[in-house]
C-alpha cells in the first residue's frame, strides 16, 4: 500500500545507494505497480499542479499534474530523473542537440508513451517534451535526484528549437493556464 511519507523516506534512502537513479527508479516502479494505492493516498488528482511531496537540494519528489492536453515545451533537468503513472498518459519526446549548431537546436531522437503503471528513466543529460494527450489529468509520480526548482538548465523555444535559460516560474504558469481553461469550459 503506497504512503507518500513511506515513500518519500524510503527515496532519500536510496540516494545512500551506489546507483541511486536505479534504486529510486525500483521504488517508484513499486508504486505506480498500484496505481489505485497511490489514488487513495493522493486523492484523485483535481487541478494541474506541480505538487510538493518533498525537496531539498539532493532530492524533489513532486506529485504532477498534467492538465487535459497540456505541453510542455523541450526542457532538461540537469539531473536523473524518474517518472511514474498513476493515471492517465504521459507522452515523451526526446530530442538532441544537433552537433555544431551555434544556437544550441535539437532535433527529434525518439518517443516513448507512458500509461498508468508504466516508468521511464531519465539520464542527467536528457532533453524531452511532454504532452498529455488524453480529455483529462494526468497524475505522475516524479523524483529528481537534486533540486528541481534551483537547477541551471535549458528549455527550447517550440518554433524555432533554440536553447534559453529555463524560466521555472513560466512553466509553473502553465499548470495554472491548463487549470483557467479547465474551469472556463
Amino acid at each position: 500500500m503506497f504512503d507518500k511519507d513511506s515513500f518519500v523516506s524510503q527515496c532519500k534512502n536510496a540516494l545512500t545507494e551506489t546507483d541511486d537513479h536505479t534504486a529510486v527508479r525500483g521504488l517508484v516502479e513499486r508504486a505506480v505497480s498500484d496505481p489505485s494505492s497511490v489514488l487513495r493516498e493522493l486523492g484523485d488528482p483535481t487541478r494541474a499542479g506541480v505538487n510538493k511531496l518533498y525537496h531539498s537540494p539532493e532530492l524533489t519528489v513532486l506529485n504532477l499534474v498534467w492538465g487535459p492536453q497540456m505541453t510542455l515545451m523541450p526542457h532538461n533537468h540537469s539531473m536523473w530523473t524518474v517518472v511514474g503513472i498513476y493515471t492517465g498518459r504521459e507522452d515523451n519526446i526526446f530530442w538532441r542537440k544537433i552537433k555544431d549548431d551555434a544556437n544550441g537546436r535539437i532535433e527529434a531522437a525518439g518517443a516513448k508513451a507512458l500509461s498508468v503503471g508504466e516508468t521511464t528513466p531519465l539520464g542527467h543529460d536528457i532533453i524531452h517534451s511532454v504532452t498529455n494527450p488524453i480529455p483529462r489529468l494526468t497524475g505522475a509520480l516524479h523524483v529528481y535526484g537534486g533540486d528541481f526548482f534551483a537547477a541551471h538548465r535549458s528549455e527550447w523555444d517550440a518554433e524555432h528549437l533554440t536553447e534559453h535559460p529555463y524560466d521555472v516560474e513560466k512553466n509553473l504558469a502553465l499548470f495554472e493556464k491548463s487549470n483557467a481553461t479547465r474551469d472556463a469550459a
